[in-house]
């Protein structure tokens, strides 16, 4: 990622711009009206701007395409997809809790092992879901569709719905310029598509952290100094004492990756969640992937990555680090809900049980041993991360 080659000598020369009343006199006193050394400004500056360029995706021909938006909400919101007519994606994916539930584990027509993930900012990953099984958006799209515990529906009911009803089989044809075919498994995948394309407009707005971030960028020391100061606080911790930013970098504040939280993975204190080694033996096994003959660009250029992954035992017990913008609302939190509140999350970090880390060889992490005043810093500037909410 870029950084804008940005030092403080340059906030410093851009202060020289701000009226006189406001001006800092120097570039000490610049430094310490922000609290951050250069280096530190330099590592704020990586997690923006906010949002990232739309970029449209390969391997998905309705990606873009607001036809394609307007049919996959349609279909977000339809229990019709369900097998028992009465499950839709929004019932684990509310709209008002940032597409998550508020539940320890989701529940569909069967309760499943895992929390369910906020939506928004989703077209920007990498791997899907807490284990990576998916490697493209709409091929996560149709994994709830088919699972017995979410909407058990198969290719062949979503096929008849599509083609034996009059609003899904007209909006299909306006977005996929065809009527619905006979084969059930290409529909499957175009519906797939469609609520792919709707998926990818759920982005996150700016944060009281991007404003602050994006002050930094343009020299503004006074909007700079508009952040709390107990965010602030928080801020030096996640980029230094806490080292946090090393799996949760840049704008999304995530390397999209798996890793070992040190966080329990018995399901009900009986059964094993294999993580990202059961993520990628399904990614293996499916169809839907780059690699698969449903990719719509016929390079498969996306597909190296899918390519280079190989199953390690080490896998075992690895999820996927998630953005940490919107936290707010997506409680509670940990691939299980395990955790009820973000001071609880950061709890986990300050008292880590370093000996709980089965991973050979995974040592990022280390017990912050944080102080009360440390932790609700902290956690004052992860829910920076969010945007006030919406009336």
């Amino acid at each position: 990622m870029r950084l804008r080659n940005f030092t403080l000598a340059v906030v410093a020369a851009a202060c020289t711009l701000l009226p006189a009343s406001t001006r800092p006199a120097g570039g000490d006193e610049a430094r310490a009206t922000l609290g951050f050394s250069a280096g530190e400004v330099r590592r704020i500056l990586s997690h923006g701007p906010w949002p990232p360029p739309w970029t449209a995706d390969p391997s998905n021909r309705v990606s873009g395409a607001p036809a394609a938006a307007h049919f996959g909400k349609q279909l977000f919101f339809d229990p019709r997809l369900s097998r028992v007519g009465a499950i839709s994606c929004a019932t684990c994916h509310e709209p008002h809790r940032d597409f998550a539930d508020g539940r320890m584990r989701a529940a569909a027509i069967d309760g499943v092992d895992r929390n369910t993930p906020g939506l928004l900012d989703v077209r920007y990953s990498r791997w899907f879901g807490w284990g990576g099984a998916s490697d493209t958006l709409w091929g996560q799209s149709i994994r709830p569709i088919l699972d017995p515990r979410e909407m058990g529906a198969s290719a062949a009911h979503i096929g008849t719905l599509v083609r034996d009803s009059d609003d899904l089989a007209e909006a299909y044809r306006r977005t996929f310029g065809r009527a619905p075919p006979a084969d059930n498994e290409l529909v499957l995948v175009d519906i797939g598509k469609a609520l792919a394309a709707y998926q990818e407009t759920l982005v996150s707005p700016p944060t009281p952290f991007d404003a602050f971030r994006d002050a930094l960028a343009r020299g503004d020391v006074t909007a700079a100094a508009r952040y709390p100061d107990a965010a602030r606080r928080g801020l030096k911790l996640f980029i230094g004492k806490g080292n946090c930013a090393v799996c949760h970098l840049g704008p999304r504040f995530t390397n999209g990756e798996f890793h070992d939280a040190g966080v329990p993975f018995l399901i009900d204190g009986k059964r094993v969640d294999p993580g990202r080694h059961q993520g990628i033996r399904r990614l293996r096994g499916s169809p839907y992937t780059l690699l698969g003959r449903f990719n719509d660009d016929p390079r498969r250029a996306d597909g190296w990555a899918t390519r280079q992954v190989v199953l390690q035992h080490r896998n075992w017990g690895e999820f996927r680090v998630p953005s940490l913008r919107g936290l707010v609302r997506t409680a509670p939190y940990m691939h299980a809900g395990s955790h009820a509140t973000l001071a609880d999350v950061v709890r986990h970090y300050s008292e880590l049980d370093e000996s709980r880390l089965h991973v050979h060889g995974e040592r990022i992490l280390r017990r912050l041993a944080l102080t009360p005043r440390e932790i609700a810093d902290l956690v004052a500037f992860l829910e920076s991360l969010s945007a006030p909410s919406r009336p």
